[in-house]
């Protein structure tokens, strides 16, 4: 079960953190990955190690998931090299964190473009290949945040996006359900990017997360991989419109 050979995967944020993770819990599978990033550069040298862990075979492409052109681009790569894509991980984005009182029109536009936004826009672009195969598998990575408030990071745009993703996840599931494809959502807790490890890292957030996640410890590398793989699968056929915490408890209390 939930082999990925054959499978095309798209995975976006694919230079850094989470969307390395996954993307080599998809190699594991045996899946084709197109790999897209800014730093394209980054890409390439993640190659190799995607090949050696099992990936049939590995586009990378250049890709700012806020430019509309880019994306049509690399989804027109994608298809003319593998001539469909079965699977679309939505893992790009970034934040600037400031409360309601504090935030500038430039931060709030910033974090939506990059969080909510450019999910609306992969998806358009790649669901669009996906339908001419009548076969797809979308994967959201949104956040726990995206379901609940906090009282420790003033973070209003980053909450704001990212439950717009989780609603955008149960929109695109009920509109493409007839074309065989399924979308769903994943939101992780704590764990380790570029963009957590600094606050991560202070002894008063590990306090923080002691006492508010019930596992008492933030996430390690690899424990999204069964989630990402299961909603890729083909077993994974009558699931859709699933938001999925991957949060150690945290939203259960």
């Amino acid at each position: 079960m939930f082999s990925l050979k054959e499978k095309v995967a798209v995975v976006s944020g694919a230079s850094s953190g989470l969307g390395q993770q996954m993307a080599l819990a998809f190699a594991r599978q045996g899946a084709k990955l197109v790999i897209l990033a800014r730093r394209v550069e980054r890409l390439e040298d993640f190659k190799p190690k995607l090949i050696k862990e099992g990936a049939e075979d590995v586009l990378a492409l250049k890709c700012d998931v806020t430019s509309t052109k880019d994306i049509n681009e690399a989804a027109k790569e994608a298809e003319k090299k593998f001539g469909r894509v079965d699977i679309l991980l939505n893992c790009a984005g970034s934040s600037k964190d400031k409360g309601i009182y504090d935030m500038t029109d430039e931060e709030w536009d910033f974090t939506i473009a990059t969080d909510e936004t450019s999910v609306f826009k992969m998806t358009r672009a790649f669901a669009n290949i996906m339908k001419k195969h009548k076969y797809g598998r979308i994967i959201n990575i949104a956040s726990m945040y995206g379901l609940v408030g906090n009282t420790e990071i003033p973070t209003i745009a980053y909450h704001t996006s990212k439950g717009a993703v989780v609603n955008f996840t149960r929109a695109v599931a009920a509109e493409l359900a007839t074309d065989g494809i399924t979308c769903n959502a994943i939101c992780p807790g704590y764990f380790y990017t570029e963009l957590t490890t600094a606050v991560l890292d202070t002894e008063r957030f590990q306090e923080f997360a002691k006492t508010h996640v019930p596992m008492q410890r933030y996430g390690k590398p690899g424990e999204l991989d069964a989630a990402a793989v299961f909603l890729a699968s083909e077993e994974a056929s009558y699931v859709t419109g699933v938001i999925l915490p991957v949060d150690g408890g945290y939203t259960c209390i």
